[in-house]
Order: C-alpha cells, then structure tokens, then sequence
C-alpha cells in the first residue's frame, strides 16, 4: 500500500501554482492530473479520472470552485474522491458552504506553504483511509 501512487486533481487557474503543486505532489508519490477550470475538471471527470483526490481552487472564471463542486455531486462524478478546497477565500461563510458541499478539508491559500498544504492533504487522506476501514 506504500508504494501505491495516489490520483490527485488539481484545479487552479493559476498557471503558476498549477505546475508548482503538481510538481509538489509528484515529488511525493502523487500521480497528478491537473485542469485550468472547473469545466476542464468536470470533462476529466466524465471522462474517467477518478483521482482519490481532487484538490480545487473557488476563485476561478467560468465556473467557480463552488459551482464545479455542486456538479461533480449532481453528477455523481468521482463520488469516491476526497474533496479539499484550496482557495485564498477565507470567510466563515466560505468554508462552511465548501464543508455543506462535502469537502473534506478547506486549506487557505496564504496561510500555509506548498510543504504544508502537501502535509494537510496527506493527513485528511490518513483520516479518510481509517475511517474507511
């Protein structure tokens, strides 16, 4: 189980942080899919990706983190994905409006460092494993 690489799915329209954080998670044993827009993660995901998580951005054009989410659950796209929103929105209203939706974590932006966000992502999948068990 070690040696198992993780699916991740990462959603950000920022170039930039987009290639940092897969670079990131492929450091750490992570086989990482990423997408532009919440509408290129929603075709990923008809597509067939079923990543174990999927890590998404709010703030993004198109269709914003919050819409992408209320999708992939009236879809029932990736139902078995552990869903944490990573997003510089920091309001009380915001986290609880991602936590109603069933994200299992919600990590701000400019709080924490890619080392930290990648600890924090690691740690929810822990929980979720033994729960699971």
């Amino acid at each position: 189980m070690e040696g198992e690489k993780k699916k991740i799915l990462i959603v950000d329209d920022d170039g930039f942080l987009l290639d940092m954080y897969a670079f990131k998670f492929s450091q750490n044993n992570f086989e990482v899919h990423t997408a532009m827009s919440g509408a290129q993660a929603i075709q990923k995901l008809k597509e067939g990706l079923k990543p174990d998580v999927i890590l998404m951005d709010i703030i993004m054009p198109e269709m914003d983190g919050f819409e992408m989410f209320e999708k992939i659950n009236e879809e029932k796209l990736s139902e078995d994905s552990i869903k944490i929103i990573l997003s510089n929105k920091g309001q009380q209203e915001d986290i609880d409006r991602g936590m109603s939706l069933g994200a299992s974590g919600y990590i701000i932006k400019v709080n924490s460092t890619p080392v930290e966000v990648i600890d924090k992502v690691m740690k929810i999948l822990l929980e979720k494993k033994s729960i699971q068990k």
